[in-house]
């Protein structure tokens, strides 16, 4: 079973077992932006956690059937999609939001491409994290693999590091055991020369 279906199974549990999406270190990456944030992606959104943390108008946007029928069971707007292929347009979002979910999507390169070619020059993609080199990670990480989740996890510096490589001017705004990197799209010159 991969991980898609397994959320899917999941879901009416999902918000159960989860604690809602923290709002301290997402606010500190929308205040990251260079524009006024009006639109957000909850890119892996799930059920909607992060949308539901933040309030410009946030899409929930999941590969799981289920998760998105317990978003929009909660007034969240959402659309089936998946990571690598976000189903909008180039240059249309001004925040896309990552929260707990990236070790779990298997092309995270194709993720961060799809993040900046989302999002408008100035915007800002959001990941929230979990460092697998902490006590807690090195739990999780076991603990995810013994439960069959294809999991991969990066350190902060390796996720600044990839968003960097994707275009991105990026920041650790948080540490610890769960932390947030913040990707900015610099400016329209810097974006179109890109790639």
């Amino acid at each position: 079973m991969d991980d898609i279906s397994t959320f899917d199974g999941l879901a009416r549990l999902y918000d159960l077992a989860m604690p809602p999406a923290r709002y301290a270190p997402l606010a500190a990456g929308l205040a990251r932006a260079r524009r006024p944030v009006h639109r957000a992606l909850d890119v892996g959104g799930g059920t909607g956690r992060a949308a539901a943390a933040i309030r410009p108008e946030t899409v929930v946007v999941d590969a799981a059937p289920g998760m998105l029928r317990r978003a929009r069971s909660k007034g969240h707007s959402t659309v089936a999609g998946d990571a690598t292929r976000l189903p909008v347009a180039d240059d249309s979002v001004d925040a896309t939001l990552v929260v707990d979910a990236l070790h779990h999507m298997p092309d995270h390169h194709g993720v961060v491409g799809e993040l900046y070619r989302v999002l408008r020059p100035g915007g800002v993609a959001i990941l929230r994290e979990f460092d697998p080199t902490t006590l807690p990670g090195r739990a999780l990480v076991a603990a995810e693999h013994a439960g069959g989740f294809g999991s991969t996890f990066h350190t902060p510096a390796a996720l600044l590091d990839l968003l960097e490589a994707g275009g991105f001017a990026a920041d650790v705004v948080d540490g610890g055991f769960g932390y947030t990197v913040v990707g900015t799209v610099e400016s329209e010159g810097h974006k179109s020369g890109h790639g």
